[in-house]
């Protein structure tokens, strides 16, 4: 598989393990990964949280590590990024207030890059209009508003993803296996 160039957009009190592990892995791959986050530089840090399941109606959250950045989001160009990666956690919360990752975001569709989102990754994709017409997969809590974003929300396994295009998304960091499988042969095709 020829090496890609991956944006990651975080932020603080984005899930530990939807950020840390795909980063971790895609460069293992071979990949060059980006993390960046609006507002801070290249070398600060977001904190983390790690959410669990532990038999509670929701997830429980716990503090996480901090996790550096190695770009700077003001110094970035979407166009220079072979594809998009957007862990879940609350970070996405926030992100999508902000027009600059709404454009970032809505780039990588409009030039048909692939995209992989995790968990609440799919609160920016649906802030951002590009779910229309679309299969997405999120934490349950999210399916509201992929379904009104115009998206037909798949109700998988919490270890399962589903790829629809260059689009791949999963409920949570349990379907890591299946995310990164696909979201990697979506990279090789």
């Amino acid at each position: 598989m020829p090496s890609a160039k991956i944006l990651m957009i975080t932020g603080d009190f984005t899930e530990d393990y939807e950020t840390m592990v795909p980063f971790q892995t895609l460069q293992a791959c071979g990949h060059t990964v980006h993390a960046v986050c609006p507002g801070k530089q290249a070398g600060e840090t977001v904190a983390t949280a790690i959410h669990d399941f532990e038999g509670d109606q929701t997830y429980s959250e716990k503090r996480g590590h901090n996790f550096a950045l190695n770009a700077t989001f003001e110094s970035i160009r979407a166009e220079d990024y072979d594809a998009l990666v957007i862990p879940g956690g609350r970070a996405p919360e926030y992100l999508r207030l902000d027009p600059k990752v709404l454009k970032a975001v809505r780039h990588f569709f409009d030039t048909q890059k692939p995209v992989a989102s995790i968990c609440h990754g799919a609160q920016l994709l649906a802030a951002a209009g590009v779910l229309e017409g679309r299969i997405c997969s999120a934490y349950p809590a999210c399916r509201p508003e992929v379904e009104r974003a115009g998206a037909t929300y798949a109700e998988i396994a919490v270890s399962d993803a589903v790829t629809d295009g260059k689009l791949v998304t999963a409920p949570a960091w349990p379907a890591h296996p299946a995310w990164l499988k696909q979201f990697m042969a979506v990279l090789a095709a």
